[in-house]
């Protein structure tokens, strides 16, 4: 059966057919923007629906209410970055939606750890100095697997100050693959789509059933941060390089994806 057809119209209700599960800080926002102006795909206009981590605790049809003014033939999306990090969202994921195609953006993972620094700061959910909020990231996160159990529970630390995890993408990749088929995940370099790369752009628009339109339509990088990268010192660069230096290594063997 066409994977585009096969469970989608679950009880009559419509849903997803593809989502973008992370990374967060690895240019989700303007694919969404991107893909809004796509004729073929359907996507919120408030980009993340949080359903399966933030919402699990709504009814279904409140999830396919989003997509309520989706045309036939258009495809559906949901782009929630959260999704690749948070512990039960994968295995609700397949439960509901199993056929759905899974497209997975990376960006060189210390520049990605260092942007959504940043970006707490700026949104008030992170008062320590980045070489402090590092080292507290491991008691900060210490049981989030528990708390995140119940549907619509929530745990601030692991949704905002997860910077190390969340660039470890292989063990998020490696926990998809328990739950859906090797071909049902794309994992993109996010820097190659930002260059305007239309081999990249087309491999996300096949992967996802979509024709390919002119990247005239591309936006620039949406939140791109403010220049506070140059405040971070080599020093804490190079903890960081060598931290995560297993997902260096990981990705070039896996996909061939490798950053200077």
């Amino acid at each position: 059966m066409n994977w585009r057809y096969a469970i989608q119209e679950w009880r009559g209700l419509k849903l997803p057919h593809f989502m973008v599960i992370g990374a967060q800080k690895a240019g989700t926002t303007s694919v969404h923007e991107w893909l809004l102006h796509h004729p073929s795909v359907y996507v919120p206009a408030t980009k993340e629906t949080h359903y399966f981590t933030l919402f699990f605790d709504q009814p279904v049809r409140w999830y396919a209410d989003h997509y309520q003014g989706s045309r036939p033939g258009q495809l559906r999306g949901d782009i929630t970055p959260y999704y690749a990090f948070h512990p039960h969202a994968a295995a609700r994921i397949a439960a509901l939606i199993p056929t759905v195609r899974l497209v997975y953006l990376v960006r060189d993972p210390v520049e990605r750890a260092i942007s959504q620094y940043y970006h707490e700061i700026r949104r008030g959910k992170e008062s320590l100095s980045i070489e402090d909020a590092l080292a507290a990231e491991p008691e900060r996160l210490a049981g989030a697997l528990e708390r995140l159990r119940t549907p619509g529970s929530r745990d601030q630390a692991h949704q905002s100050n997860s910077y190390v995890a969340r660039s470890r993408y292989e063990q998020h990749i490696l926990h998809y693959r328990r739950f859906f088929h090797a071909d049902q995940l794309l994992v993109l370099r996010s820097e190659d789509l930002f260059a305007n790369d239309p081999r990249a752009w087309q491999r996300l628009l096949r992967h996802i059933g979509a024709p390919m339109i002119s990247l005239e339509r591309a936006v620039p990088q949406a939140n791109a941060g403010q220049g506070e990268h140059s405040h971070v010192s080599q020093t804490t660069r190079d903890a960081l390089r060598a931290t995560l230096d297993p997902t260096y290594q990981w990705m070039v063997k896996e996909y061939g994806i490798q950053w200077q």
